[in-house]
């Protein structure tokens, strides 16, 4: 029988790890908002991360340097330090009035030695250490006091210490509780060490930290963090997620492939149950089999014979005939059973993603991108005969590898929104790849302000207030014409209702016959996802 002990974790256990997986969820987040990796891994270290599906938080560097301050607010809130080397001072008087009289005694009051022994005591000093140390060669007369001055002479480094530590922090410390010699020296040093851990925190020296002073200075909560942060990068990059690459630390393909599929899984979980999950096509594509499941086979049909009920079905015809049911048994056609099995037709289907600066406000472009990131995951596994293209457009259009979505981002300053090369992009990535439902999905929140005349690129301002780029407008809608005449479908997801836009949008659709949705970023995915489902249907035959 196996027993279970459990005890309070005091940092020297080695079972409490980061779970990667959650690792590379938590710095997904980061990458969807456009930091690089190592961007995203600084501010996972700085400002702390969830775990998700655990009840524990990752506290950042400056929850842990905020909890170390705090500490040292309490000490400086309960005592008070004015009379801390009262002790020590009391016991170098009471030494030295001691040899003062055996001084006395040995060489009478009008002696040479008991001058210079007097003129040393009542020299002015500025601290009690360097008092001390003015009698560091006195022979004493009295060898009891000599003693114990000896015994002062050994605390004498701790002394300086504390006196330069009263200097610095003395007037921070107002509490009620007057601290002795000893215990003003434990808060010094617990202050001390309090403040050269939050220096190796602000350094990002974790390596310094030592698990002793984890379970001194640091919460339960506060010393896991801080070991899941020392081991952050390491454990991504043992668990596959990251590797070095020519700009700095990058995504391996096993990490894009995982963004992609929580990308995937938070869009499905935005769905209604019953939402359409299958593709439907008028016309016969490539079928795959049902093993689970057979129909009466019809005229027209493949003879995929499922045998063994379709020999069940002749002897339950004979038996009810009153007919002999054993070999040879003679079949008619409502005997014929068939395996089912579904058909779906192959399509090319290209995300055109707004780039522009605007995308970078009220989360446009972090659920923009989580969308291609689910939709290239969902093709990739569940359609793997589709083909999948992401085209990033602002001011010029490029197409975005599968390698480049984790970490694209807006361009920076960049307001013009090219959407007609985006669709000429779109066209030649088609025409590579032809299929017989090929479609173009936008995701935009601006009309068009940027377009070609020939092989010149020109930027158009809106003509004032709520208005419109004409030219670009014209010609952008000259290439929606030319795109619609060769059978792709155009459907547009716009996340703004201006008026300018709304208007454009209406009449893109009008010469394709696609469709227009107005959805938010949180719906966005949803939306999209369905579209596409719906697009590409299958039926069962």
């Amino acid at each position: 029988m196996k027993v279970w002990r459990y005890s309070r974790w005091d940092g020297t256990q080695q079972e409490f790890t980061l779970d990667p997986k959650r690792a590379l969820d938590a710095l997904s987040e980061l990458l969807m908002e456009g930091l690089s990796v190592e961007e995203a891994l600084e501010w996972m270290q700085r400002g702390g991360f969830p775990l998700a599906g655990m009840n524990f938080r990752v506290m950042g560097v400056e929850e842990l340097i905020q909890e170390l301050r705090a500490q040292a607010r309490e000490l400086m809130q309960k005592y008070r330090m004015d009379r801390a080397t009262e002790e020590l001072a009391r016991r170098l008087d009471e030494i030295l009035d001691r040899e003062e009289r055996a001084q006395r005694a040995a060489h009478g009051l009008e002696s040479a030695a008991l001058n210079q022994f007097l003129e040393r005591r009542h020299r002015e000093r500025t601290s009690l250490a360097d008092a001390i140390e003015a009698f560091r060669d006195h022979a004493f007369e009295d060898e009891e006091a000599g003693d114990e001055f000896q015994e002062l002479l050994r605390e004498l480094d701790r002394l300086r210490q504390l006196e330069e530590f009263l200097r610095q922090h003395g007037s921070k410390f107002r509490g009620r509780e007057s601290a002795d010699y000893e215990t003003a020296q434990q808060v010094r040093e617990q202050v001390e060490a309090l403040e050269r851990m939050a220096k190796a925190l602000a350094a990002g020296d974790f390596e310094e930290i030592s698990l002793d002073e984890l379970r001194e200075l640091l919460s339960e909560q506060g010393a896991q963090s801080l070991i899941l942060l020392r081991n952050l990068e390491r454990d991504l990059r043992e668990a596959g997620f990251l590797r070095p690459g020519e700009q700095g630390l990058e995504l391996t393909p096993r990490a894009i492939r995982r963004i992609g599929a929580q990308a995937l899984a938070a869009v499905y979980s935005q769905l209604r149950k019953g939402r359409p999950g299958s593709h439907e096509t008028v016309s016969y594509g490539v079928g795959t089999r049902r093993p689970d499941e057979t129909r009466p086979w019809e005229f027209g049909d493949a003879l995929d014979l499922h045998v063994v009920r379709t020999l069940m079905n002749a002897m339950t015809r004979r038996a009810a005939q009153g007919e002999p049911t054993r070999p040879p048994l003679a079949l008619e056609q409502d005997d014929l059973e068939v395996y089912a099995c579904d058909f779906s037709t192959q399509t090319t289907t290209v995300l055109l993603l707004d780039m522009s600066w605007s995308m970078s406000w009220a989360g446009r472009f972090p659920a923009a991108k989580r969308v291609a990131l689910a939709l290239d995951h969902l093709i990739r596994t569940r359609y793997p005969r589709d083909h999948f293209f992401v085209v990033g457009f602002s001011t010029r259009a490029r197409q975005l590898e599968v390698r480049e979505l984790p970490l694209a981002t807006w361009d920076m300053g960049d307001p013009f929104t090219n959407l007609q090369e985006g669709l000429l992009v779109a066209e030649r990535l088609i025409e590579q790849h032809p299929s017989p439902s090929p479609q173009v999905l936008v995701v935009t929140d601006g009309q068009p302000t940027a377009y070609f005349q020939g092989k010149e690129l020109r930027v158009e301002w809106p003509m004032g207030f709520g208005g419109v780029s004409p030219h670009a407008v014209a010609e952008t809608l000259r290439t929606v014409r030319r795109i619609t005449r060769r059978g792709i479908t155009i459907n547009t997801f716009m996340l703004d209702d201006s008026p300018e836009l709304v208007g454009f949008v209406e009449r893109m659709t009008e010469i394709n016959r696609g469709r227009a949705f107005f959805t938010s970023p949180k719906q966005l995915g949803s939306f999209l996802t369905v579209d596409y489902l719906n697009h590409r249907r299958s039926r069962i035959r």
